[in-house]
């Protein structure tokens, strides 16, 4: 088996702010009451004719002047959004193209909220495997497209960003040090968006082109499992809590977050996330968070940090890895 480390780095958000202000004057709602129940300050809003393979290929540039890094040398991309800008082709396939990639494997992974984790572990596997060496990962979404800016319970949630990184093989070492992951299909009605199908689990889904959320049963499902899923990565790691230098949730809200952290008995002051600024940006909440760590020199090298997604599927993902990126020879783009 081969060693994978984490080289380099790149975010993207929408240059539009949405703030809770800017709510007030949509919706039924208060700066105040956002605060309160999910810790979101304003959120970033893709542009008429922006698209998540924008994002992607803003991110990935962003990366690229960081780091002086090329990507023409990849031999996988993987993409992890619920936002496409079509059911196919795929997004992964457009920023190959926009990006001038030669020769390249490309695919979109759908895991919601778990969805960079996800895409980290499948890259992770790749390279270990031994069948590619430089993998382009990247967690990006667009949801202000599907949201519902007339319902007060998911419209103050979501924003637009998109996050990359790139995972290479590392012959001394492997930095990939523990996982765990998994779903629970029983809950696919608490989080979706109606396609094809209407109905799961012999459930009528109300049919919109809307993202729809039972913000309390996805509440509840969270605290329930995610703490005892951390622990079995730590535990097939040999690994102790204490030993993990930063932890990365889902910045799903920050009032699901407190609990998590409590019942593990972590310190808040020891978790990173994106939410304050960017809102929940779903698959792009994880690399949107690790970079504002890095970005305000909290992140550095040698540091473990365990990452955990959670959304809809019910599917979950974490991964605990040890930073080693190479020398940031520039600043990064201003978020």
């Amino acid at each position: 088996m081969f060693g994978a480390r984490m080289t380099a780095i790149g975010t993207y958000v929408p240059e539009k702010r949405l703030t809770n202000f800017d709510l007030e004057q949509i919706v039924e709602t208060s700066n105040d009451w956002i605060i309160q129940r999910t810790g979101i300050e304003e959120r970033r809003i893709a542009g008429p004719n922006e698209f998540t393979s924008d994002l992607c290929v803003f991110a990935v540039e962003d990366l690229m002047k960081r780091y002086n890094k090329k990507v023409d040398d990849v031999d996988m991309i993987i993409v992890a959004t619920s936002t496409p800008d079509f059911p196919f082709p795929s997004v992964s396939s457009i920023i190959q193209n926009r990006l001038n990639i030669p020769g390249t494997g490309a695919i979109d992974v759908s895991a919601a909220c778990a969805g960079f984790v996800y895409a980290l572990h499948t890259a992770n596997s790749y390279i270990a495997s031994g069948l590619h060496k430089k993998v382009l990962v990247l967690g990006a979404e667009t949801l202000s497209k599907i949201t519902d800016y007339t319902d007060r319970s998911t419209c103050v949630l979501f924003g637009d960003g998109a996050g990359a990184v790139l995972i290479e093989r590392d012959e001394r070492s492997n930095r990939f040090i523990g996982f765990h992951m998994g779903s629970d299909g029983s809950g696919a009605q608490h989080v979706y968006r109606t396609g094809l199908a209407k109905k799961v689990n012999d459930i009528e889904l109300v049919d919109t082109q809307y993202l729809v959320q039972n913000g309390r049963e996805v509440f509840r499902w969270v605290v329930r499992n995610v703490p005892n899923n951390i622990r079995h990565i730590l535990d097939k790691a040999d690994m102790s809590l204490d030993e993990v230098d930063w932890f990365i949730p889902h910045s799903a809200n920050l009032r699901l977050i407190e609990p998590i952290c409590e019942k593990l008995n972590y310190p808040m002051e020891k978790t990173l996330y994106s939410l304050i600024n960017y809102g929940n940006t779903s698959a792009a909440t994880i690399p949107l968070a690790l970079d504002l760590g890095i970005r305000d020199g909290k992140v550095k090298n040698g540091d473990k940090v365990l990452m955990y997604g959670f959304g809809s599927g019910l599917v979950h993902a974490g991964q605990l890895l040890e930073m080693n990126f190479d020398e940031m020879l520039n600043p990064p783009t201003p978020l």
